[in-house]
This record gives structure tokens, sequence and C-alpha cells, in this order.
């Protein structure tokens, strides 16, 4: 926006989607020199002055205040270029003197310092057209259905995916010499990093961000993620970023009380604060606070050509009452505990994003039964198009730690998911939450013996790739890490050179393969016509039998045994001869094993043995599309 009045205006109106070329630091030639324009908005401060290597720490140069509602700016000229200098805000209000980095910073130093880096010469070119092409021919709506197209997305924490022997991070450009590689062969999709934007604390994962516009200078600089990107989609992976709205850590440099009182934040103490997190929640009904988190979410997808973002701890932004007792919220006018000020900034946003990118993904991390997630704006919903199936995952977890005797009595965890499968567009997440903190690894969740802890997960991997729902899974799942997720060191790759752990991983990029070369398994995954129960109640026995169908009408047969021992089923079928066994856990590749179709008097059926701990996917079609590995 080149006339800073209506950019002021607009801001101060929450509807400046563009607000980071308003705000922090531009750069222009002027007769030779270089000139640079500091904003920052900071209307609770008496004083705000710049300070940095330029310009000196210890007397600032005052900014001049040039809207009524608080904006500041300063042009400072300089005869030499100042990309890549070190600066922060001094401001000074009725509660002290405070040093704070720039909301708007493109980088940052990070870390307790925080000083923000004068950033505005990107030089990168993006070669990516043909992927956002293909973008648009997918993420998109056909005969009336959406996503109609495989989404296999592998979960990824950069600074443990891989480190160096010394310990020591691979930078973006390093990583992009290997991850976009292992994720072709993997048969992922897309890859979901978790946030990526500058945090402090390690601890968080990343997860208590400072710098909103500032990935983060762990891995090496924005052009750096950039290449990063830009390599992924020409290999043909998406790119999904963990995008953290909600909340903010209180770290003295970041957005903690900006210009010495409550500015990001809400202001009332039944609002302002998580008592978990020990965070501060954004100000979401403040228009200045939209402007700056839905440019956000615009400026990745525009200048990092990111293909969605998934967005963090929606739950805690939808209820007044969340991780608050009784007496310590305020119900609203309705006496209700929802908090119609995040609504109406989801679907805001939502409207925003898709306004102007209509292929990207917007998913929902909300762990509630809050209704309309998926649904478009216009019917009254948030306006997302996926949501994680957190309930799904949770109740899985907790049946195959059960001992196979009692399974019986926790069926529905098999078979309740498909009770609510299509009323939101689902994607089922195997999830970094999940693996730490003491709930153990994916594959250490299952119970007994070694050998049957990967044999329950070969069967996991198969009912979550079947189900109707759009698929994640968390880096070191794929080849059955024992040992928790650590985020201050590499995953333990090493355990690929035991038999199992390597059948695993191969077992899991077959089996992804295989998804991705069936229609049956994606084209109609939020459609009730996409799947047909023909054993759902089968608790005695611990195994689920059911079909996919695509819009063509084809279907795969799907049974899956969760039992301690064999199992038999008398399988009902269409007019086959036989069924064509076309993958199956204990088999890579898969041994082309036929199993006879009889003919009984009310219809045709297939007498069917399942080893413990197993399952099988058949077509009734004489196999003409076998998985080749």
């Amino acid at each position: 926006m080149a006339d800073t009045g209506l950019a002021s205006y607009y801001f101060h109106q929450g509807t400046n989607f563009h607000a980071y070329e308003y705000l922090g630091v531009s750069s222009r030639d002027v007769d030779g020199e270089y000139e640079y324009t500091f904003r920052v908005w900071a209307p609770n401060a008496r004083l705000v002055g710049l300070v940095s290597d330029f310009s000196g720490w210890n007397e600032p140069v005052p900014l001049a205040r040039i809207t009524e509602k608080g904006v500041w700016e300063l042009v400072y000229r300089s005869s030499a270029s100042l990309e890549g200098q070190p600066y922060k805000y001094r401001i000074v209000s009725d509660s002290g003197t405070h040093d704070k980095g720039d909301p708007y910073a493109r980088f940052s130093r990070g870390k307790d310092d925080g000083a923000s880096l004068i950033y505005t010469e990107s030089r990168f070119e993006f070669t990516d057209g043909t992927w956002l092409a293909h973008r648009k021919n997918t993420v998109a709506y056909k005969d009336g259905i959406f996503l109609s197209a495989p989404l296999n997305i592998y979960e990824v924490h950069l600074g443990s995916f891989l480190r160096h022997d010394d310990n020591s991070y691979y930078s973006y450009r390093e990583m992009a010499e290997i991850l976009p590689i292992y994720l072709k062969v993997m048969g992922y999709t897309h890859v979901e990093f978790l946030p990526l934007a500058e945090y402090p604390y390690d601890g968080s994962w990343g997860y208590q961000v400072c710098a909103f516009y500032a990935p983060t200078s762990r891995f090496g600089t924005p052009d750096d993620l950039k290449y990063l990107i830009n390599t992924l989609h020409n290999a043909g992976i998406g790119v999904i970023i963990d995008w953290v709205p909600a909340h903010f850590p209180k770290d003295e440099w970041g957005l903690y009380e900006f210009d010495g009182a409550p500015l990001y934040e809400y202001q009332g103490v039944d609002r302002q604060e998580s008592r978990s997190w020990g965070t501060r929640f954004f100000d979401l009904g403040r228009e200045e606070i939209q402007s700056f988190l839905i440019s956000n979410a615009l400026y990745f997808f525009r200048e990092f050509h990111v293909d969605g973002l998934r967005v963090d701890a929606v739950a805690s932004m939808l209820y007044l009452d969340y991780d608050r007792d009784p007496g310590e919220w305020v119900p609203n006018s309705d006496g209700g505990n929802e908090n119609r000020e995040a609504i109406a900034f989801l679907q805001k946003l939502n409207t925003a994003v898709f306004a102007e990118y209509p292929d990207v993904l917007m998913i929902a991390e909300e762990s509630t039964a809050f209704g309309k997630i998926t649904a478009p704006v216009y019917d009254g919903g948030l306006g997302f198009n996926l949501k994680w199936n957190m309930g799904w995952a949770n109740d899985f977890y907790d049946y195959v730690a059960t001992d196979p005797v009692y399974r019986k009595y926790s069926h529905k965890a098999l078979n309740f998911p498909l009770m609510y499968a299509f009323s939101e567009n689902y994607c089922m997440p195997i999830s970094h939450d999940e693996v730490v903190h003491g709930k153990k690894s994916f594959i250490d969740k299952m119970f007994g013996s070694y050998e049957d802890k990967f044999r329950m997960a070969r069967a996991s991997l198969m009912l979550m790739m079947t189900y109707p729902s759009k698929k994640l899974l968390f880096m070191g799942t794929e080849y059955g890490q024992f040992r928790e997720w650590d985020y201050e060191s590499s995953l333990e790759w090493f355990m690929l050179d035991y038999p199992n752990h390597r059948y695993l991983r191969d077992y899991t990029a077959a089996l992804n393969s295989f998804y991705l070369s069936r229609s049956e398994l994606w084209d109609m995954d939020f459609d009730s016509r996409g799947f047909s129960w023909i054993f759902p109640d089968e608790a005695d026995k611990n195994l689920v039998a059911f079909r996919r169908i695509n819009r063509e009408g084809e279907s795969v047969i799907v049974v899956i045994s969760f039992s301690g021992s064999e199992e038999r089923i008398i399988l009902p079928t269409e007019k086959a001869i036989e069924l064509d066994v076309l993958f199956d856990t204990g088999n890579l590749p898969d041994s082309g094993k036929k199993i006879k179709v009889s003919k009984e008097r009310d219809g045709y059926f297939a007498d069917i043995r399942i080893p413990p701990f197993s399952g099988m996917i058949m077509a009734e079609n004489s196999g003409t599309r076998k998985i080749k590995l």
C-alpha cells in the first residue's frame, strides 16, 4: 500500500491485510543513499526511540507519533546499506523503559537477545510454477467433492529430524538436500513443520513465538527457508507450517505488554493469560491485532509460497473458560462460554485467506465438539477446510494399549469414529503431542511383546490409511522409534540397522505408495458414499471390515484384526470368482494371494482366516491394479 494514510486507516480498522508493508522496516534508494523507514504501533508509549548497532544503543533516535491511535515513524538515511544490522525500539511509558524487538521484523536474532535484523533486500526468486499449478488443480471442489486427492502429511520438527555429529542443527539449505528425497521415497504428499517463526525457548518446540514475521534464525535466513520450500515444491511436496495465533510468551523483548501496558494481549485478567502455558492470549477483538495476525498468515502464503497453515490451539481461542476454573471467567451476553470475538476473528481470517488463495489449506487443531469448524462462513461455520481428529487418536491409543483379551469392551475406538466421520473434513493425526511427556512413542503404546508391537503398529497404520480422512504421521513413527521424541537431539536413525525397524519403515513406504495409487482410499474422504461397513461390530473378534469407494463406484475391501489369535470370518462379496489380496500387513511385496469366493443360496461369500494383529486390502475386480513395490 503506497498511500500510508490509507494504510494506517485500514490498519486501525482491522482490514489492512498487508500490514507488514506499512509497519516494520522498508527501504529505498534516495539520491544515492539508503533510506529506511521504521514504523511501530505503540499507543501507550510516551516516547519511542530506535537503538541499534548503526545509531548507538545508549542514545535512542526518536520516532514521531504519526497517528492518533499510536503509530510512530522514523525516516533514517545512511550512506551504507544497513542490511542485516540489529535494532530494537526503546519504549518509554508510565510503567518504565523497555527495549523491544520489532513485531513486524522479517528477521531476528531470537533467543534471549531478540534484536530485530533489517532484512529488506530479499533476492530469492521462486521457480515453483509447476507445483502451484498442480496445487490449484488438486485443492479444489470437483463434482461437488472437496479435495478429491490424496493428502499424506509427514510432520517434522526441523531441530530434531536430523542433527550433525556435534549435535548442531542442519540448516534450511542443508535440509533441502535431504528432506525432499526422503519424503518422495516414503510416499508423502506434504510436509508439516512445527512452528518456524522466531521463538526464544527451544523447549516450546516453536509454539511460544515472539517474532511472528521472522523465520527462526536457528536454521538460516528467510531466503534460505524460501530455498527449502522451493526445493520441496519442485520435488512435488507441499509445505504446511504450524501457525500460532492464539497466544505468545512473556519474554521481555517480545509482544508482552509491548508499550508498557497490555496491547497485543487482552486487557482483562479473565481472558488475558493461560495458566498452563504461562503465555498471554491475543486480544482477537482488537482491530490492530486482526490486521497483525491476518497479514501474518497471508505473509507466509505470499512471500514463502506455503501451501497451508495448521492453526494451533483453536479451542483456547473459542472458549472463555478455557483453562479456567469457575469464577475466573465472565460469560458472554447470552451466559455462554463461547468467545464471540474469537469466532468472528477466525471467520474473518479464513475469509481473507481463501479470497486471495482458494487453493491453500487452513487446518484447525481443535480438540472439542465445537460445531461447523470446516463449514463455510456463509453457512455459519468457522471456514477452515480441515480439522484434526484428535478424538480418534486419543481413543485409539487407549485401545492398542489394552490387552487383546479385553479389547472387546473398547470396540467403540474402532467403530465410533465413523459415527461422526463426515460431520467435518477430518485429518487423522499421529502427531508430536502424543509421543512425549511419558505418553510413550507410537510403537511403544502397543500392548504385548516386542514382535507383537511391530505387528500391531503395521495394522494400526493400515487402519489410519484406510479410514475416511486425510493423514498425518509424526517423524520417527514410520520406523518405530521406541524412545519418546526429544527436541534436543536427532531422531534415532540408527534403529534402521535392526530388521524389525527397517521392515516397518519399508512397510510404511509401501503402504503410502499403495494409498497414493488407489483413489478408493481418498476420492470421497468427506462423503459418506465413500465408505460402507461390512462388519462394524465384531467386538469379540477385535476386527473391522469395510469398503472404501471412489466416485466411479470402484471399491476395495479392508479387513483389520487386533486380535491376539487367528480369526475366521465369512465375508459377503459381490459377484466375484475370487478376491485378490492387494496389500497385506505381513507381506512385502504382496504374495499375490487369491481367496476363493463361493456362491451360496443367499449370496457370495469368502471364507477368510486372519492372522493375529494383521490386515488385508482386497479387490473383487480381478486385481488389475496391484501395487508395484
